[in-house]
């Protein structure tokens, strides 16, 4: 065989051995309203009403599983807090950010619902897409755990994601947790935090002050949010029943309150995805 036949038939190879190790976004199938099964149960009305901040608090009150900032899994392999790097955000195929979901069957069809109607609010505002999860090495994991936690960013394997059936199950907690994973950090502890807000630490309860710690982000060049669904309420973790947490330009502000993405959450996502 000529040499120059030889090295087209070796790049063809090749080409071919890559196209094969890499997953092709264009056969994965992407969630849509045709996974909802369509049953409401009573009361599913409520998991678009409730705040997430007071549905993690509760649900985490009793949870044996490492965790930072009151929901971040604690990782074994990295720091999650410094989780800023681009290994850390799922990949982008041409226009869209792929990420591939699995859902547990503990959950009922009605619970399964839930978790998928708030992924799709993910397709309506964002360049992110679900797609259910075939032979891909990373990828999100929903379970029923001891709570409402994340890890922080895309890690390597499967990737669990805890939404207890008794108290996560919230269209809220779901972007909440789902946001830790895309590798946003909660809107509290943002590195500009001490413009906005207060820390009382005299009113958090003893053992929980790390999770008011401020840590190095990138905001995006979006502003301070407290309609944002990752902002904790005012009475985040406290002992006392006072305010931890006060906004520096009206102290009786409430907020923390969110039952849906804000616009900076949706905006956060584009920029950080460049969509």
């Amino acid at each position: 065989m000529k040499p120059t036949i030889l090295l087209l038939v070796l790049l063809s190879m090749t080409a071919a051995a890559l196209s094969a190790s890499i997953s092709t976004p264009a056969v994965d199938r992407v969630i849509d309203k045709s996974d909802i099964s369509g049953i409401m149960a009573k009361g599913s009305a409520d998991t678009n009403k409730t705040d997430a901040s007071e549905a993690i608090s509760k649900a985490n009150a009793d949870s044996k599983t490492p965790l930072l900032y009151g929901d971040i899994k604690a990782p074994s392999t990295k720091n999650a807090v410094l989780c800023t790097s681009s290994t850390c955000r799922w990949p982008k195929y041409d226009r869209y950010v792929y990420v591939p979901v699995a859902i547990s069957s503990q959950y009922t069809p009605t619970e399964q619902d839930i978790i998928i109607r708030a992924l799709l609010t993910f397709h309506q505002s964002t360049c992110i897409r679900f797609v259910w999860r075939t032979t891909h090495r990373d990828y999100l994991y929903f379970f029923s755990g001891d709570g409402c936690w994340s890890l922080l960013g895309r890690q390597t394997g499967g990737q669990y994601v805890s939404l207890k059936k008794a108290g996560c199950l919230f269209q809220s907690t779901v972007q909440h947790e789902v946001l830790h994973a895309l590798g946003f950090h909660h809107e509290q502890v943002r590195s500009d935090r001490d413009q906005y807000v207060q820390i009382l630490y005299q009113n958090i309860l003893s053992g929980q002050e790390s999770n008011f710690q401020k840590t190095a982000t990138n905001n995006l060049g979006t502003p301070y949010d407290f309609n944002s669904v990752m902002h904790y309420n005012k009475y985040a973790f406290s002992k006392n029943g006072q305010p931890t947490i006060l906004a520096k330009s009206n102290p009786n502000l409430d907020f923390g309150r969110a039952t849906n993405l804000s616009a900076n959450d949706i905006a956060r996502v584009n920029r950080l995805y460049q969509c």
